[in-house]
């Protein structure tokens, strides 16, 4: 185990939805100080409120509730906490840095360029993205080296966190990274910390999981141009997805969830296009939980949704296959080297099923599902691949 006693100072760059969260689990992690940057004093604020009173994990709730540490209170860990506009500052004196701005490649890149510049020589940048290239992130910073991938789900909610080298990280970068990720506490259970040796778009469970948008797409255009409501979509699936896609694209943001598809489409698959559907809500601001509105209206708080009748349009066996299949793929490229590492990153990510659990038994008629609906879509890149075929996948469990 690496000593990680000498990282005292921690930065979030970035106070959105994800930023202020990742900043209090540092602040219950015990650490020095934790500095959180935005570029207004409005944003720090609010996301200070949320830390602080947030009904389901805000600080006062987790201390009222007995959930904090020993010694630890409200009051004693917003101490440790530094409000700070200017960039230079906030990582001037950091030993370890997450930035959790938007999923725009040049936004990122721009900020890790200054936070090079910027930060100590020993200090190590981690990135917050859920499917860009560390390599590319990290590339402008001048120290490859000490940069890597911190992928965090819902960081009070999940216990899952992914962590990922690009092809220049140290492994002692990734053993200090995985430390850290360690130590950040969530809400129940212990931390479970997926480590990836080897890039992938999407790391392991939006790989797997955002695979289906290509299909979702397909569905949701067809739901548009037949104007059934969307709720039945999510009725489709919710024996497989109890969230459901579009409640789940609400939550995440449609505008989170369109930048992550414009980059599958530049590293996997054109296939990945984004639908004009999400453009056009895109375009109105609606742009889910955050805006108010999405696929469905916010407005009030969480929508009521009447699951009761079915569109007919999403089968979630082609799902089940979807998924399967990428998984596959993730272990013909050796990103991971067994299945049931994605089955239990997948579980923890989206408390959903992994795809291996029905695949082992069913991957035949699974396949050829997906070869039907693959060319019935015309889209290449959904075709099974040669380990989902052939069943092999099955010889690379955990136990063989």
């Amino acid at each position: 185990m690496v000593d990680i006693s000498n990282i005292k100072n921690v930065a979030v760059i970035g106070a959105g939805v994800q930023g202020h969260k990742i900043a209090q689990v540092a602040l219950m992690a015990g650490f020095d100080k934790v500095i959180l940057n935005s570029r207004t004093t409005q944003s720090i604020e609010r996301a200070v409120e949320q830390i602080i009173n947030s009904k389901s994990v805000g600080l006062k709730v987790l201390e009222s509730k007995g959930h904090l540490k020993e010694n630890q209170t409200t009051e004693t860990l917003l101490s440790k906490l530094v409000k700070e506009v200017d960039l230079r500052k906030a990582v001037e004196d950091a030993d370890f840095v997450i930035e959790c701005v938007p999923e725009i490649l040049k936004l990122k890149q721009e900020i890790f360029k200054k936070m090079g510049e910027f930060s100590p020589d020993h200090t190590i940048l981690a990135s917050d993205t859920s499917t860009m290239s560390i390599t590319k992130i990290g590339e402008s910073s001048r120290r490859s080296d000490r940069v890597m991938g911190m992928h965090f789900f819902s960081p009070m909610g999940s216990t899952l966190i992914e962590i990922t080298k690009g092809t220049k990280t140290s492994d002692k970068t990734m053993d200090i990274g995985y430390e850290i990720a360690k130590k950040l506490p969530c809400e129940r259970g212990e931390r479970m910390v997926i480590r990836l040796e080897k890039e992938s778009p999407g790391f392991v469970v939006n790989r797997v999981i955002g695979t289906g948008e290509i299909y979702f797409k397909w569905v949701i255009e067809q739901a548009t141009m037949r104007g059934i409501p969307y709720e039945q979509v999510d009725a489709d699936v919710i024996k497989l997805m109890p969230m459901g896609c579009c409640l789940m694209c609400d939550i995440m943001g449609l505008d989170t969830v369109n930048n992550s598809m414009k980059y599958f489409a530049s590293t996997l698959s054109s296939d990945f296009s984004p639908s004009p559907v999400f453009k056009n809500l895109i375009d109105k601001g609606h742009t889910g939980k955050k805006s108010g509105k999405g696929f469905y209206d916010w407005s009030k708080g969480k929508p009521v949704i009447n699951r009761e009748k079915k569109a007919g349009l999403m089968d979630v066996k082609i799902v089940a296959a979807i998924h399967l299949n990428e998984g596959c793929k993730l272990l013909e490229e050796g990103i991971v080297d067994n299945y049931n590492i994605i089955d239990d990153a997948v579980s923890a990510g989206y408390h959903i099923s992994g795809p291996f659990k029905v695949g082992k038994r069913w991957y035949k008629r699974l396949s050829k599902l997906l070869e039907t609906f693959a060319e019935k879509a015309n889209t290449d890149y959904l075709k099974p691949c040669h380990l989902m075929k052939s069943g092999e996948f099955r010889k690379m469990s955990r136990s063989s």
